[in-house]
């Protein structure tokens, strides 16, 4: 078999409001914005990384049915969202702390790693890590 290219392009998260989710994950993660458009029907297409390096990251959709707005926060049914990988993991840890993120599972290393789990605002899991080399 002839190898393929395969790469994540975006994640979606449910949201109640665009600016509101990037501004916390702005002040919280920094954030940037990769791209940001509405179209002519008014779709917005928000999508977010996590460094200059990044094309991949977190595309947000508004919540706009009833189902929709009901699984804003929980779409992985309490487990985690998805996992962010740091090489600064105190100065990301004070950065949460400073913004008052609520750190469900306080920090932890183990295995080489050290982890902490900590909600969104919306209450979305979010692991930040940092892999010891």
């Amino acid at each position: 078999m002839d190898s393929m290219k395969l790469s994540l392009g975006r994640m979606v998260i449910l949201v109640h409001d665009y600016d509101q989710a990037f501004r916390f994950y702005e002040k919280t993660l920094n954030a940037r914005k990769l791209y940001d458009m509405t179209t002519d029907s008014g779709q917005r297409y928000l999508h977010i990384a996590f460094s200059d390096q990044d094309t991949a990251g977190i595309w947000f959709l508004k919540a706009t049915s009833p189902t929709q707005q009901a699984n804003v926060g929980r779409q992985t049914q309490g487990q985690p969202t998805f996992v962010l990988y740091t090489d600064s993991f105190n100065q990301l840890h004070q950065q949460l702390q400073q913004h008052n993120v609520q750190i469900i599972r306080p920090p932890v290393t183990d295995a080489g790693a050290t982890f902490l789990h900590f909600l969104d605002l919306y209450g979305n899991e979010i692991v930040l890590a940092q892999i010891e080399h």
